[in-house]
């Protein structure tokens, strides 16, 4: 069966590092798509500490690395976000990928521009110290919730709804458009896929991957779509053996990287970090 071919592909709020990322499947979606051009629309880590990466969070990281491999001319962006603040040299040495504070790209006769979005949140913005006081908090709770993390996800929806985000985000994500003569924007930050459209202009939200709604955004000759992650559909479709149950339990996440990144089977591989 042929998979889905598009321009681009849009993922957004990872938060690798996090108890709640589904890093798992964000892999599956980008291996069971085709696309041109991916677009990592911030908030990728869930902070800077890399000693809460898991297995599936190398595995993550390893495929994108594959994936900017010249040989593939598939063109990788990364949009920092606030969680992503910090990351650019790291990035672009360890997956291959240069990393853009916001990013424009021209396709079907229509200019886009990619900007995570929290630059349109006055409270984040405002609240810098706070912001990240409250990350740390959220990251040690997620370690002592339940099963399903029920309690860390209900605060993240209360969150956002009590901020009322989604409204705030998109408004100030079109007007900076209308500034820029954009005909599309997208943003990420607020883990809620939305669209809205303005006076021609189009805003899209790419949701995120930490809540119980997976999503993400496609660009092609049809339009633009926001896509669901869902279970059934990708049931089956690959492989999805978890490579971890095939090594002793002695082996190391960067070990799982190197694997999934192709360095232990493509020694001519070269990175494309500028």
């Amino acid at each position: 069966m042929d998979l889905p071919a598009y321009d681009t592909l849009i993922l957004s709020d990872l938060h690798l590092g996090a108890e709640t990322s589904h890093a798992r499947e964000a892999t599956r979606v980008l291996k069971e798509n085709r696309f041109r051009r991916l677009i990592l629309l911030g908030d990728i880590f869930a902070d800077l500490n890399f000693a809460r990466l898991s297995k599936e969070h190398w595995k993550f990281l390893g495929y994108i690395r594959k994936l900017s491999n010249p040989k593939r001319k598939i063109e990788i962006v990364w949009v920092e976000g606030n969680h992503d603040h910090g990351l650019t040299n790291i990035m672009s040495h360890l997956v291959g990928v240069r990393v853009y504070q916001q990013y424009e790209w021209q396709y079907s006769g229509l200019r886009h521009m990619a900007i995570h979005g929290h630059q349109f949140d006055g409270f984040q913005v405002s609240n810098v110290r706070l912001s990240k006081l409250g990350t740390s908090l959220y990251l040690k709770l997620q370690k002592l919730d339940f099963k399903g993390k029920p309690i860390v996800r209900l605060i993240d929806r209360m969150n956002t709804r009590w901020l009322r985000l989604s409204p705030k985000l998109a408004a100030g994500a079109l007007s900076y458009a209308r500034q820029h003569d954009v005909d599309r924007i997208f943003c990420g930050h607020t883990h809620q896929a939305f669209h809205v459209e303005d006076d021609g202009i189009h805003y899209y939200n790419a949701g995120g991957w930490v809540d119980s709604r997976l999503t993400y955004l496609t660009v092609d000759e049809q339009g633009v779509q926001i896509h669901e992650f869902n279970e059934l559909e990708y049931h089956g479709r690959t492989d999805d053996r978890d490579s971890s149950q095939e090594r002793s339990e002695t082996d190391s996440s960067l070990a799982d990287f190197a694997d999934e990144s192709g360095l232990l089977e493509d020694v001519e591989y070269e990175s494309v970090g500028r």
